[in-house]
């Protein structure tokens, strides 16, 4: 079974209510950590208990730095900043922006194990974890890129096999028109010698025939040589 909700309202046992408190106020600080850390935010958070008791966190800044800023931000959105107030401003956050690149730096050394001397195992616990978050998400990148040349590639093997199968049609269609023009072509020649042969045998036929009509003119040309020698 699930845990039950718990109405938003003061609890009326003490005990519960100090359980509660631990709990919620360790949840707290631990998103603020985490909140500090993964955004790289300026973070001040003050918690006083029902009993009195402080409890704080704050970035690497440090508490006093954010108070001091949250009052300049104060007065900069009221519009009351004098000119020498705005220098030291900008100076503030100059030495701000410059506190910050030396936490990532070394934040950044500590993530490749360097600078491990002055830590605790929380702090190592949370690197550790910090890493793990890292690889999860850079695995998880390159399964996605991975993925995508996969899906990439599988749409090109697809149309390269589509244009095979177009140009195996196209070649068999070729074949078949090279078989018919062969086909007529040898047609074509058939008819060309049936032609000529034919044109042979008339004009052979020709010949004859005009032979044979000129061998009486020959007869009758000799007889009459011979009547006029008489």
């Amino acid at each position: 079974m699930g845990r039950g909700k718990i109405a938003i309202e003061r609890i009326d046992n003490t005990t519960n209510r100090q359980v509660t408190f631990s709990k919620r106020r360790g949840g707290l600080m631990k998103k603020a950590r985490e909140l500090a850390i993964l955004c790289d935010a300026d973070l001040a958070l003050i918690v006083f208990s029902s009993t009195g008791r402080l409890y704080d966190f704050a970035s690497s800044s440090g508490m006093e730095a954010i108070l001091e800023r949250y009052q300049e931000a104060k007065e900069e959105h009221r519009g009351v900043l004098n000119p020498t107030s705005e220098a030291k401003l900008w100076q503030r956050e100059v030495t701000t922006l410059r506190q910050q690149v030396q936490n990532l730096q070394h934040n950044n050394r500590q993530l490749l194990g360097e600078e491990l001397s002055g830590t605790t195992v929380r702090d190592i616990q949370f690197l550790v974890n910090q890493v793990e978050m890292s690889l999860h998400s850079v695995r998880k990148r390159k399964e996605q890129i991975m993925a995508a040349e996969i899906h990439e590639l599988n749409q090109k093997g697809f149309l390269i096999q589509k244009e095979n199968i177009e140009l195996g049609k196209k070649l068999s269609i070729a074949h078949e028109h090279n078989i018919e023009l062969q086909k007529k072509l040898s047609r074509a020649m058939e008819s060309s010698e049936q032609q000529a042969s034919g044109s042979s045998s008339k004009a052979a036929a020709g010949l004859l025939l005009s032979t044979r009509v000129r061998e009486p003119n020959i007869d009758l040309e000799l007889r009459q040589h011979e009547h006029e020698d008489e």
